[in-house]
């Protein structure tokens, strides 16, 4: 069981080695300096996923509009994963490829940043919400795994985490948001930590 158990960190510890030499590094300051202009002009972040990535949307979500190290004002941030009755409604009259792009479609404005987190970059309600996003104007970021699937090429700012294994993906995830959060406050606030 030891054997297994070092296994996977040792995954889990190449995987971030090889981040950090490729350039996504470079792409998640590029994104991260998008969100902070996007709220400092008075924009909103939206974000949406499916299983695992929709409980990391709604973490971002939460992160940006209660706090994540710092004690500052609360700032704009909508997970479209988490509202039931609007989720059932959509995906009833419209289908489940709708939930997302129907959102963006009366919440979005122009200025606004969607994320859109997929494991496989092949999610045909978010590949619709990001088309969705970009007509209205809408920056959208992507965090994928795998080779970044068909999203890779619709979203403005890919991140792409360059694993086929699910589970590493989604905790490169988990840490990207954390590392957005926290660069995010750095940027539109002073170091005075809470």
């Amino acid at each position: 069981m030891q054997k297994y158990l070092k296994e996977i960190i040792d995954q889990k510890i190449e995987l971030l080695e090889v981040l950090r030499i490729s350039n996504y590094m470079n792409q998640l300051e590029e994104a991260v300096h998008d969100l902070a202009d996007c709220l400092m002009s008075g924009g909103k972040i939206l974000l949406a996923g499916n299983g695992g990535s929709a409980a990391d949307a709604q973490h971002f979500a939460a992160e940006i509009v209660g706090r994540f190290m710092m004690d500052r004002k609360s700032l704009p941030a909508v997970s479209l994963c988490v509202d039931p009755s609007v989720i059932s409604c959509i995906g009833n009259d419209y289908g489940f490829d709708c939930v997302f792009s129907r959102q963006l479609e009366g919440l979005a404005d122009r200025g606004d940043v969607f994320i859109a987190i997929s494991t496989s970059g092949k999610s045909e309600n978010l590949i619709r919400a990001v088309k969705n996003a970009q007509e209205k104007g809408v920056l959208t970021i992507g965090l994928l795994g795998n080779d970044g699937g068909i999203m890779k090429d619709l979203c403005d700012r890919p991140l792409i985490v360059p694993s086929s294994i699910t589970p590493r993906i989604q905790e490169i995830h988990t840490f990207t948001v954390h590392l957005m959060c926290e660069y995010i406050e750095k940027l539109l606030f002073d170091q005075c930590e809470a």
